[in-house]
């Protein structure tokens, strides 16, 4: 038996084993859709992903200062605006994460770097909003 993160492999037949998104701000297809479809199948894959996504969200918490959702049910329960802001910024940190892993699918170091950048300002801006207290008590209540 030859365990590769999400298959297994019995006597040269393949089981595929969905797993689940460990992390709370963003998902696996979210990330991967970012990294676009040059990037590593590796870095991709939903072990990777996971890995990544938990990393973007501890960044998040502790740039902000705040721990938004400390579970799926709590992230569930905010308003649309603060889920979508989040899953934006966790999804292009975590992103940046998978591009970086091996630029050897990209059609030019450039490609990558140029995702990479584009993704940096979107996540920049993006904690620069959840550092703000009022953005904070919005993301949280859905209104001021």
């Amino acid at each position: 038996m030859v365990i590769n993160s999400q298959k297994i492999y019995i006597k040269q037949k393949q089981i595929t084993i969905n797993m689940a998104d460990t992390g709370i701000y963003a998902t696996t297809e979210e990330i991967t859709d970012k990294a676009g479809a040059n990037a590593s199948a590796v870095s991709k894959d939903e072990a990777f992903t996971n890995r990544y996504e938990l990393q973007a969200e501890g960044i998040i918490n502790c740039s902000s200062r705040m721990v938004f959702a400390k579970d799926i049910a709590a992230f569930t329960a905010l308003p649309a605006a603060g889920k979508k802001m989040l899953s934006q910024v966790a999804s292009d940190l975590a992103a940046i994460m998978v591009i970086t892993y091996d630029f050897a699918g990209f059609t030019s170091r450039v490609e990558g770097e140029d995702m990479i950048n584009i993704l940096r300002d979107s996540a920049l801006r993006g904690l620069s909003m959840l550092r703000d207290k009022k953005t904070q008590a919005f993301l949280v209540k859905g209104s001021l």
